[in-house]
């Protein structure tokens, strides 16, 4: 992928497990996204998204949200929230 396109794969970690993988591939299916984020700790996960503009960031992380609930599992609790990009051009913060 060209370095304005999406980057699905970690930085300077491992390789991601699979479910994981599977759920930034699937948050990036959804239509009008452009970044994606994901976090795990225990069993928690945090999905950051951010948008092209064409749909609001409610429905948006609607969309996400609703494309990666199969891939939970019981007793995990699931956050989504939007990217905030900053001046430099490179989301870090979900809000």
């Amino acid at each position: 992928m060209t370095e304005s396109g999406p980057d699905p794969w970690p930085r300077g970690g491992g390789p991601l497990e699979p479910r994981l993988q599977r759920t930034l591939h699937l948050a990036y299916a959804v239509d009008g996204v452009v970044a994606v984020r994901v976090w795990q700790w225990g069993p928690n996960v945090a999905i950051g998204v951010r948008g092209s503009g064409a749909s609001s960031p409610a429905d948006l992380v609607r969309r996400v949200e609703a494309a990666v609930a199969g891939l939970r599992e019981p007793g995990e609790a699931w956050d989504f929230g939007v990217l905030e990009e900053p001046a430099c051009g490179s989301p870090t913060e979900v809000t």
